[in-house]
This record gives C-alpha cells, sequence and structure tokens, in this order.
C-alpha cells in the first residue's frame, strides 16, 4: 500500500498508535515498534536470537545500535532498492556510519564464526541489517573483504532476492524519496519497472 500524503494521520493511524509500520497485531495484542516485534517473535519462536548467552547479548546489542542509530546513512543513502547511484563525495558522518557498520560485522563475523553476524544461523540482528545491505549495493558502500562477502552471502538469500525483486516491480514512486536518493549523488542505473 503506498504511502500517501499524510497518511500517518489517515491510513495507519487506524493500525499503529504511532501512525506508521512495521505493527504487528497478534493474539488481540498491538506491538507497534520493530525491535518489540522481534522479541515478541523470539519468544515464540526458539532461534531468532542465539541461544549462545555471549552470542546472543551481542546480537541484541548490535541490534539495537541498528535500531536506534546510523542517521546519516538513513538520510543521505535512503533505502531505495533498484538504483545504483554514484556518490559525489562520502562526508564524514557517513563515512563514520559506514566504519562503524564495517567495524561491527567484522566483530560478529570474527567473534562468532559466521557465516552470519552472530555465528552459524541467520537470526534477528542479520534482519535488522538487511536494509542496510541493500543501501551497501544500492550506494556502492566500500567495506572490508569480509563485510562485503556478508553482504554478498546475504543478497543470494532467497528472501533477500524475493524482496528486491518485488521492489523492482512497484510502480509507485514518493517524490521526497527519489529526490533524496539523488540529493548527494547521480543514478547509473535503475533496475525498476
Amino acid at each position: 500500500m503506498p504511502f500517501a500524503a499524510n497518511s500517518q494521520q489517515s491510513t495507519f493511524k487506524g493500525l499503529s498508535p504511532t501512525g506508521k509500520v512495521p505493527c504487528l497485531e497478534t493474539n488481540g495484542m498491538l506491538i507497534w515498534d520493530s525491535l518489540a516485534i522481534c522479541e515478541y517473535l523470539a519468544e515464540q519462536y526458539p532461534g531468532c536470537w542465539s541461544a549462545e548467552v555471549t552470542a546472543r547479548a551481542w546480537a541484541r546489542s548490535a541490534a539495537a545500535e541498528m535500531h536506534s542509530g546510523f542517521q546519516t546513512l538513513r538520510s543521505l543513502c535512503p533505502m531505495n532498492c533498484g538504483i545504483r547511484v554514484a556518490l559525489e563525495k562520502i562526508d564524514e558522518g557517513l563515512r563514520a556510519d559506514v566504519d562503524r557498520i564495517d567495524a561491527l560485522w567484522l566483530e560478529g563475523l570474527n567473534k562468532f564464526g559466521g557465516p552470519y553476524l552472530a555465528g552459524k544461523e541467520y537470526g534477528i540482528v542479520d534482519a535488522f541489517f538487511a536494509p542496510v545491505i541493500f543501501r551497501v549495493q544500492s550506494y556502492g558502500l566500500q567495506l572490508s573483504p569480509r563485510s562485503q562477502s556478508y553482504v554478498e552471502r546475504m543478497l543470494s538469500l532467497p528472501s533477500m532476492q524475493r524482496w528486491y525483486a518485488e521492489a523492482l516491480v512497484e510502480t509507485w514512486r514518493k517524490p521526497e524519496y527519489e529526490q533524496a536518493a539523488v540529493a548527494h549523488g547521480k543514478i547509473v542505473r535503475d533496475f525498476r519497472v
């Protein structure tokens, strides 16, 4: 469903107290924050977080950092799966965010042995960084070789491929998002319909 003008007050306000998505309605409960949704799901389904206490604590910290951080990355490289943008320059704030993500990923991959951030199994922490994976691809962000291998691994997952394929055929565009995507660079490829 497109996010029409003033949609937070109209379309989604009836679904979520914040008027934003994601929002999960289940068993008569309303859960309106992505981290809270993941914690609820982890209570229902074992394996969402690592069973190993150190990996689980690290993964929760990394997911929380993603949930509340990396504002420069979010603003200068808005989510857009189907384009490739050549950035004019990488400013200090964006470089700091990309360097921190790289360091964080390397810490998890090295400490817990990969192939995912907290070990052998895909988990919530990987899901939290999925939008960053697409940003790395769309904006050509440079990472260390091990982090870049993680990006490729994530992009090869069937769920990520499905997300990408569905994004390419989505015809709805929000002008503000389109303008933000090229505010600091130029579209060099557009794979969308």
